[in-house]
């Protein structure tokens, strides 16, 4: 349709009705507050007004903390959406009421608290298997782990490499102590549990001489009593904190109850966030607050019944050329061309004083993508999924342009399937060669095959390409006339298109004088003279004219040979169905074919899916738009309300 004509907004209002018109205006959800700073600093007014503050670090804090909750709710006490299910709808005024929402927070902090508790005692648990674990080889041992022997006599407790050979170990230590033993607790393949019993004197020397076999002492000296008796602690404590656990998660399935409160409070502290953060751009004085914004034109009359309702003293000014590249943008359009803004959107919005793309993509995108994908029975399957989607979900926003585009592309594939014959490849005639149908039986009528007609595909889509890309030069010519780029537009637009002209001449031998083709050359010489207007001196005009002969020559050869994706991806796509259908057609069982039918096509959709998608994509982001399009357009965002798990009924 159009990108809607922006007004800047400039605003003085009461500071006792600041926050009743900031409600006002976000239920209807067409001012974009912008910053102030930039004008303010450095002028007369600097030092009479102040940034306005609000408490917006508090808001984000507690609606992570209410999000964290649902999520934790989420996560012990699942509950089974609905497949395709819509969100529930409120009335604005219930999301900016704050009723209930201190109660909700004490639930969501009791929720997280709980959480962390198990979070410690999970912690715990591991520690303590660990520990059991660790103290599962010195079960025999029947001392003490923390004993450190008599007065007399020292005791070791630690382990040797198996590796190491036990009596290579009791030699050595005999060398240093006679009287010295050492006792083999438990061996396993990488270790021997020793302890070593010697005169307390004599410690020092042992630990040296145990240090060359590769001796470690045990880490669990600090443990008081047997491995038996710690091991027995260590179970009991298991089993205390486990019922802790388990009456921490049982308590925050019994907070479940309040998901929906839990939900409510959330999107109502979002939408408390989206004041706070216009409430943030705005400058006052003790008795009167300053606003600078956009809103759309159209929405003035509402506007202006706001103002006056709360005695704001404000003015709407056009923007001038020189604001433009600050001018947000808005796109207007009607159930058909704003299925193509979630395409426009991942490219770029359009300049502001553009034009908007999607009325003159539309077309050419959703035919392009039927005949990239060309199957009756893909395109019935999207068709259904859009209906059904938006039947069920009731999108807004980029999810209702997603299905929109779904929706379209699915007619389209649907008919150009027609054309072509194709219902899931050539599945109706190999289900008729299995149950024993004539030859043939199944075979839908067409108008050209892309496995027959290959050469004819590829003619084709080179024409539409040459269609396409013609219709951007339309375009960018008109809107050069606009702007009084008459010669613009003759010399570079026209004279492609006089060259077009002599082409199609030339080929039909029409209007040569002595063989000369009169009309193309008519075009060269516009072509050379358009693009060497604004060179100086001999040189620079040669060079300007070689210049613009290899750019349009090697520009729109490869331009118009890009579109012979559309062919690739038709022949692709129908090649890769009838593969399959002949795989399963071997076994010349239905059962067997079926089965390979799901997997095959299904992989075959979704890879067409995304595949067309993308191609598409480039045909219009690359070559079409290349010929007129003005990017570089900042999204329009307005102040309005913003929720995560409720919808605001219309």
């Amino acid at each position: 349709m159009a990108i809607l004509k922006m007004k800047k907004l400039r605003l003085l209002a009461v500071r006792s009705g600041r926050d009743e018109l900031l409600q006002e205006l976000i239920r209807y959800g067409c001012v974009e507050f912008s910053e102030l700073a930039p004008e303010i600093q450095g002028s007369e007014i600097e030092s009479l007004v102040r940034r306005e503050s609000s408490d917006i670090a508090s808001l984000k804090s507690r609606h992570t903390s209410l999000t964290r909750a649902i999520e934790l709710l989420d996560r012990y006490a699942p509950v089974k959406a609905k497949l395709l299910s819509a969100r529930p709808e409120l009335e604005d005024r219930v999301l900016l009421d704050d009723t209930g929402l201190s109660g909700a927070l004490k639930i969501a902090e009791s929720i997280e608290s709980h959480d962390s508790r198990i979070k410690r005692i999970s912690a715990e648990e591991s520690r303590l298997r660990s520990v059991i674990q660790s103290l599962d080889p010195w079960m025999e041992l029947d001392m003490p782990l923390n004993t450190e022997g008599t007065e007399r006599c020292g005791v070791l407790i630690g382990t040797v490499p198996a590796r190491i050979e036990l009596s290579q170990v009791e030699s050595a230590l005999e060398q240093v102590d006679e009287e010295s033993e050492l006792f083999c607790v438990h061996e396993e393949k990488k270790e021997h549990y020793v302890v070593l019993v010697c005169m307390r004197e004599k410690l020092p020397d042992m630990q040296e001489c145990l240090r060359g076999f590769g001796f470690t002492a045990s880490a669990l000296g600090s443990m008081d009593g047997t491995a038996r008796e710690c091991a027995a602690q260590a179970d009991t404590s298991l089993k205390e904190l486990a019922a802790e656990k388990e009456s921490c998660v049982e308590y925050i399935i019994g907070e479940a109850v309040h998901r929906d409160e839990l939900k409510l409070a959330a999107d109502r502290v979002s939408v408390r966030i989206s004041l706070a953060e216009a409430a943030d751009k705005l400058y006052g004085t003790d008795s009167v607050v300053v606003m600078e914004g956009w809103f759309p034109e159209e929405r003035e009359p509402e506007l202006s019944e706001v103002f006056e309702r709360f005695g704001c003293a404000w003015e709407a000014l056009e923007p001038t050329e020189e604001e433009y590249p600050d001018v947000p943008v808005k796109l207007k359009n009607n159930k058909f061309t704003n299925a193509l803004n979630m395409v426009t959107n991942m490219y770029s919005l359009p300049a502001y004083g553009s034009l908007d793309p999607n009325p003159l993509m539309a077309p050419f995108f959703i035919l392009f993508y039927g005949l990239m994908m060309a199957d009756m029975g893909y395109g019935l399957i999207m068709v259904i999924a859009a209906v059904v989607a938006m039947k069920r979900i009731r999108p807004r926003a980029g999810t209702l342009s997603f299905c929109q585009l779904l929706l379209y592309c699915g007619i389209s594939t649907f008919v150009m399937g027609a054309v072509t014959g194709g219902f899931f490849g050539d599945a109706l005639e190999k289900i008729g060669a299995i149950i024993g149908k004539p030859e043939g039986w199944g075979a839908l009528p067409c108008l050209f095959s892309p496995l027959k007609d290959t050469m004819y595909v590829l003619v084709g889509a080179m024409g539409l390409g040459l269609v396409h890309l013609n219709t951007g030069m339309v375009i960018n010519a008109v809107k050069k006339i606009r702007r009084g780029q008459v010669a613009d537009a003759v010399w570079e637009e026209g004279s492609l298109w006089v060259m077009l002209v002599g082409i199609i001449l030339c080929v039909f031998k029409i209007g040569n004088v002595s063989g000369v083709p009169v009309v193309l050359v008519i075009g060269i010489v516009m072509l050379f003279y358009g693009g060497s207007r604004g060179s100086k001196g001999i040189l620079g005009k040669l060079g300007s004219i070689f210049g613009t002969f290899y750019n349009t020559a090697t520009g729109w050869f490869g331009d118009i040979l890009s579109y012979s994706r559309i062919m690739a991806l038709m022949l692709a796509g129908s090649v890769i169905a009838t593969v399959f259908n002949t795989i399963g057609a071997i076994a010349n069982n239905l059962v067997f074919f079926f089965v390979i039918f799901i997997i095959g096509h299904s992989l075959n959709f979704a890879l067409n899916l995304l595949g067309c998608y993308v191609h598409d994509l480039r045909l219009q982001c690359l070559e079409y738009f290349g010929k007129f399009y003005e990017d570089g357009g900042r999204p329009f965002n307005p102040l309005t309300v913003k929720t995560k798990y409720y919808d605001v009924s219309e």
